[in-house]
C-alpha cells in the first residue's frame, strides 16, 4: 500500500462508514483504525487497525506498516478510562502532555491529539475533505423556510454559541422566543434534546411566538479539520419531538451525513433546515 494511504479513526455514526465506502468504491487505499471499547457493526468487507489508547507505539507502526500517511477523525468518541498498567514506552514518553490535555475541553484534547500524530509524521484531513459534499450550503434547503422570530432566535442563539464557543464549551444551544432553552455540554446534542423536549414547553411565553431553533456552529478558531459539528437524521427527529421549529447551522462550518436523508425527514416533519450566514462582526473605530 502507498504512504498516502487514509487511515480512518473510526467512531460512532455514519460518517466513518461513509468514507470507508467511498475510499472503497474510489480505490483509494484505506484503513478503519478501531479503539477497543467502539463497537461498529458495518466493518465486514472493510481493512481495520484494532487498537488500545495505551498503546500509541503499536498504532503509529501499523498505520506505517499499512501505508498509511494520512488520518482523519470521524464520527462520536468517548474519552477513554485509561489503565496506566498497559502504556508502552511510547505512551509514557508523551504521557504528561496526553494526560494534561485529556482534561482539557474538546477542541483543545483534539488538537493536541492531532498535534501527536502530525510529529510522528502524519498528515490530517478533515472528513470534508476526503467525502465531498458534507458541509452544509449557504440558504434554506428545505421546504419550509424560517419565520421572522426564527431568524432572531437563530441569532440570539448563534451569540450564545459564540461565547461558550470561546471557552471551548458545546457547539449549539435552541433558543425559542429569545430564552434560552438548552446547551450542549459533554453529553452531546442528543442529550440537550431530550432535556429541551421534557421542559422547554414550560418556557414558551406566547403560544402565537417561535416554537425555537436548533443552531449548531463551529467554536471560534476552532481547527476544522477535527470535530466539525455535524447533524444527520437523527438529530433532526429529535428537533421535532422537541417541537422546534427548525435547525439553523453556520453554512460552510457543519457537516450534514446523509443530506437527502435530512431532507426528507425535514420536510416530513415539518421543519426547516437552514444554512445560516452569520453577519460579520463590526470593527471597532478609535
Amino acid at each position: 500500500m502507498a504512504a498516502d494511504g487514509i487511515a480512518i479513526v473510526a467512531g460512532r455514526g455514519a460518517l466513518p462508514r461513509l468514507i470507508a465506502e467511498d475510499c472503497r468504491r474510489r480505490r483509494i487505499p484505506y484503513r478503519v483504525v478501531i479503539f477497543e471499547g467502539v463497537t461498529l457493526d458495518w466493518l465486514p468487507g472493510h481493512p481495520v487497525l484494532h487498537e488500545i489508547f495505551e498503546k500509541p507505539g503499536k498504532l503509529f507502526a501499523d498505520l506505517r506498516g499499512a501505508g498509511c500517511g494520512v488520518v482523519t477523525f470521524a464520527g462520536g468518541m468517548t474519552r477513554p478510562k485509561l489503565k496506566p498498567t498497559r502504556f508502552d514506552f511510547k505512551f509514557i514518553g508523551m504521557a504528561p502532555r496526553l494526560l494534561s490535555g485529556l482534561k482539557a475541553g474538546d477542541d483543545a484534547t483534539l488538537r493536541m491529539v492531532a498535534e501527536i500524530f502530525e510529529a510522528e509524521g502524519f498528515r490530517i484531513r478533515a472528513p470534508h475533505e476526503i467525502l465531498r459534499g458534507l458541509l452544509v450550503a449557504p440558504g434554506v434547503a428545505s421546504r419550509l423556510h424560517p419565520g421572522p422570530a426564527d431568524r432572531v432566535d437563530t441569532d440570539r442563539a448563534f451569540a450564545i454559541v459564540t461565547a461558550l464557543g470561546a471557552a471551548d464549551v458545546g457547539q449549539c444551544a435552541v433558543v425559542a422566543q429569545g430564552l434560552c432553552l438548552g446547551l450542549e455540554s459533554i453529553q452531546g446534542t442528543d442529550a440537550m434534546l431530550e432535556f429541551v423536549a421534557a421542559t422547554g414547553a414550560a418556557y414558551r411565553r406566547d403560544p402565537a411566538g417561535g416554537r425555537g431553533v436548533l443552531y449548531k456552529g463551529p467554536k471560534p478558531g476552532q481547527d476544522w479539520r477535527i470535530d466539525l459539528p455535524a447533524i444527520g437524521p437523527e438529530t433532526i427527529r429529535r428537533a421535532a419531538a422537541a417541537g422546534l421549529a427548525g435547525i439553523a447551522v453556520q453554512a460552510g462550518g457543519v457537516l450534514m451525513i446523509g443530506r437527502e436523508d435530512c431532507l426528507a425527514t425535514a420536510d416530513a416533519a415539518g421543519l426547516f433546515l437552514w444554512g445560516y450566514e452569520p453577519e460579520p462582526a463590526e470593527e471597532e473605530t478609535a
